[in-house]
């Protein structure tokens, strides 16, 4: 036992480094998603507002996830890393000065969460193409669900503390505490030691952004794996945006309680990450991560119509089962079928189709509007299965 990979890679100290480091910045965003959502909704009134915050967040993987995924292979990932950081911390730090002096608007947080969602876009083309390169090929599938259980581990703790710091001290009190956060996250970046190597000779960006999708065209598992992706963010994940919502309006609960609510997610995939960990071998990867979307959104239907809080939180509890398998496998599987050349290019496509997130919190935030949220959510996660139906040709080879 002392020899096997798994404890090598417990022992491997860059790979907690940079597992703290996405611990952190995950903790911060929902701590912030929440504290946001429930002011924002607070001061408007207005449900397609609040999708609108989260939709900034995913907005740049849309714009710039190929160009980081293209780029990441020829800059410092550990300093790429480090600067993201620091600049969210900024963001922070900022926004708390701006309500301490009575001057924050919605628009400010409108800004600072496309600036995150910048940091948010280098995640999988950067922190973690590093953790492969700490932990190896063959424990990338572990590394990748202990790495998503760190980041669902977040969603148990992130929005109880975004609600409870909301209510009890404002929204300034969850800025600060945010900057306080990324301020260690910033030391672990510098602890991590350097490891990748740059070319001398190097493809210009444009012509390395081609030969990544000649690729991508040529491999069926690659073309299913972003293709559930897809459908996951249009159809799935902007139903987070509703949490704060639906737990207002429809299950009558104050921030405290809509904090605990949305924990109940994070709970579920936590424990998903772990099973994953423990018990998932590579042969039925692909399985977990399509059974992993269906189940996803069958409970985003169960938690819009269902009016006992006990209920929704049961429903959440199994949608975070759901986005456990979802989310260690989707970054794995693309970074196995990728040539070691290429892996930060195709992660970067990856991330690109976690951008089409926006389009999904938009047509969620519009249909809210006019339906209400409950009955919009519904209506959007029944879609997202009859869009899986739809192309179960083109992702059944996963």
């Amino acid at each position: 036992m002392s020899n096997s990979p798994f404890r090598r890679m417990v022992e491997t100290p860059d790979f907690w480094r940079l597992w703290y480091v996405g611990l952190i910045v995950a903790t911060v965003r929902w701590v912030e998603t929440i504290a946001v959502g429930i002011l924002v909704y607070q001061r408007t009134d207005s449900a397609f507002l609040v999708s609108m915050m989260t939709m900034l967040r995913l907005l740049p993987m849309g714009l710039f996830g190929i160009f980081l995924g293209a780029l990441a292979e020829r800059v410092d990932r550990r300093l790429t890393l480090l600067v993201m950081v620091l600049v969210m911390s900024g963001t922070s730090v900022v926004l708390a000065l701006l309500d301490r002096t009575g001057q924050l608007e919605v628009w400010h947080l409108a800004l600072a969460s496309f600036i995150n969602g910048c940091g948010w876009c280098t995640d999988n083309p950067v922190r973690r193409v590093m953790i492969g390169e700490v932990v190896g090929r063959e424990q990338m599938g572990r590394a990748m669900s202990f790495d998503v259980g760190a980041v669902n581990a977040s969603r148990m703790v992130g929005p109880v503390i975004g609600g409870f710091l909301l209510a009890g001290t404002g929204i300034q009190g969850v800025f600060i505490l945010s900057a306080l956060m990324y301020c260690t996250a910033l030391w672990a970046v510098v602890t991590v030691r350097p490891r990748h190597a740059h070319a001398a000779e190097s493809a210009a960006v444009l012509a390395r952004i081609a030969e990544g999708l000649a690729l991508v065209r040529t491999d069926k598992r690659i073309i299913g794996v972003l293709l559930v992706t897809v459908i996951f963010n249009i159809f799935g994940w902007p139903f987070t945006g509703m949490i704060p919502v639906i737990g207002r309006d429809r299950l009558h609960l104050g921030p405290e309680g809509v904090g605990v609510l949305a924990t109940m997610d994070g709970i579920g995939a936590f424990g998903g990450a772990l099973l994953i960990a423990l018990w998932l071998i590579p042969k039925y990867y692909g399985r977990a991560y399509v059974g992993s979307v269906i189940l996803y959104l069958i409970m985003v239907v169960v938690f819009a119509l269902v009016q006992s809080p006990a209920l929704a939180g049961a429903a959440l509890l199994l949608t975070g089962l759901g986005n456990a398998g979802f989310g260690a496998m989707q970054a794995t599987l693309v970074y196995l079928a990728a040539p070691p050349d290429m892996r930060s290019r195709l992660l970067g496509v990856l991330t690109v189709c976690i951008g089409t997130g926006p389009i999904g919190f938009l047509w969620l935030g519009w249909l809210a509007e006019r339906i209400g949220p409950h009955n919009a959510t519904a209506v959007t996660g029944v879609l997202g299965l009859l869009a899986l139906a739809a192309t179960w040709r083109w992702w059944k080879d996963i």
